[in-house]
């Protein structure tokens, strides 16, 4: 670090060497000029009136340039060195060095009031539609799959450095401990309204039961297996056998009625067993809303049962590092499924969030909200960070900064203060001649 600030300190841009050259040039040539006149002041007398004119606009170049170059100088340091000069002098040197704590404090204070307040954040956000440029940004197939090969290059790495088994270990007593201060029953209840006020669960059960119809009617074989392992179960399998001996098939009759009862499901929306299905949904939701009902505390019960079982939490750490052992193999391969997908949703959720005015604006209220937020929080610790880093400079490692960056152009003020100052010294010069000459 401290040889990297050594080289900071004795490097010079090669612009600041160029204006600093060009401006020597320009002096050295103001000097020259006026000493080269004087002596020609001498030698050709008769034209001694226009050699003044000559001579007073090279000792103004000199005088211009010599003043500028004083005036940038001092504000890096102090020309005179260790000589006895006046107060009056001595205190208007070295003027950046000097006032150090006061530019660190207005720097601050300027990035805050014109960056960083929330004011101005709000200002610049709502005329800027944030989520529309991120949008775009993304639906752009190249831009969504130069972030899907940077996901492919980057997550094999985090799985080596990381190690899989670590993952499985942080994310199951993470989310293990989430979800056991988690009340499963509102979750729960809420999701059944969403079911159930969106007929969701029409469209399930009609799903589910026209399953049942075709597998009972295209499978008679199983169908009887399974009733019999029904009969056997309620204990009425020998009453059922002996009375298909009189010729009554109770089997079949049942199997027969099961698919009767189907069938008068699906034929009508408003059967009562499709009524008796929703009144119990929705007696089920209210229940699990009320976290001291006995569903309720059921169900936490046996979610705390199931976390504090062993073989849950091998379970779920062997499904996280055998998921992440699956993805990191495949986001390595050249034709990764995963990657294809990732990239086809990415440049989806671009292309949804460019033709949905309702969700960017969504996003665009709560963007806004978070930078007011963190504009708010630490603005003042931007501020804090930027003041006492330059504190922290040294004084002549801060000077090299800024002369190198703003060095060149200031030096070249040097430059224009001959060339001006000549160009004054030249008028005055040619107005004191037409007096002299006139009076």
């Amino acid at each position: 670090m401290d040889q990297d600030q050594d080289q900071d300190h004795v490097t010079t841009s090669p612009n600041l060497q160029r204006s600093k050259r060009f401006a020597m040039i320009a002096l050295v040539m103001a000097v020259l000029a006026w000493l080269a006149l004087m002596v020609v002041a001498k030698v050709l007398p008769e034209h001694v009136w226009l050699i003044h004119i000559l001579m007073l606009s090279a000792e103004a170049g000199v005088v211009g340039g010599l003043a500028d170059w004083y005036a940038i100088t001092v504000l890096f340091r102090n020309p005179f060195g260790k000589m006895p000069i006046p107060r009056f002098l001595r205190d208007h040197t070295e003027i950046i060095p000097r006032n150090k704590a006061r530019i660190a404090e207005s720097m601050g204070r300027f990035v805050q009031e014109n960056f960083l307040s929330p004011q101005v954040v709000e200002r610049s956000l709502q005329n800027t539609d944030l989520s529309l440029a991120v949008g775009k940004w993304l639906a752009n197939p190249k831009n969504n799959r130069q972030v899907t090969e940077l996901i492919q290059q980057t997550v094999p790495k985090i799985f080596d450095f990381v190690g899989q088994e670590q993952i499985g270990r942080f994310i199951q007593s993470n989310s293990v401990q989430w979800v056991k201060n988690t009340q499963v029953n509102h979750l729960a209840s809420e999701l059944l309204r969403a079911v159930l006020e969106n007929d969701f669960h029409q469209d399930v059960l009609q799903r589910g039961l026209d399953l049942a119809h075709e597998w009972m009617v295209h499978h008679p074989e199983q169908s009887q297996d399974l009733t019999r392992q029904l009969f056997k179960e309620l204990g009425v399998w020998k009453l059922a056998k002996g009375a298909s001996w009189i010729g009554i098939d109770v089997q079949q009759r049942t199997i027969d009625s099961m698919i009767e009862r189907v069938e008068s499901m699906l034929a009508d929306p408003d059967h009562p067993w499709r009524k008796k299905i929703e009144e119990a949904g929705q007696n089920l939701m209210l229940q699990l809303a009320d976290s001291h009902s006995s569903a309720s505390m059921r169900l936490n019960q046996t979610k705390d049962a199931l976390l504090d079982s062993p073989q849950m939490l091998n379970f779920i750490s062997g499904a996280v590092v055998i998921l992440c052992d699956a993805i990191k193999s495949d986001l390595q391969k050249p034709d990764s499924g995963v990657a294809q997908n990732l990239r086809v949703a990415i440049q989806q959720v671009g292309e949804n969030m460019v033709s949905n005015v309702a969700v960017r604006q969504l996003l665009n209220e709560k963007l806004s909200d978070v930078a007011i937020n963190l504009s708010d929080q630490y603005s003042e610790k931007v501020i804090r960070f930027i003041s006492e880093r330059i504190h922290e400079w040294d004084s002549s490692e801060m000077i090299d900064k800024i002369e190198n960056e703003v060095g060149g152009d200031l030096h070249m003020i040097r430059v224009n203060g001959v060339v001006v100052g000549a160009f004054i010294g030249l008028v005055l010069g040619i107005i004191r001649a037409i007096v002299e000459f006139a009076f």
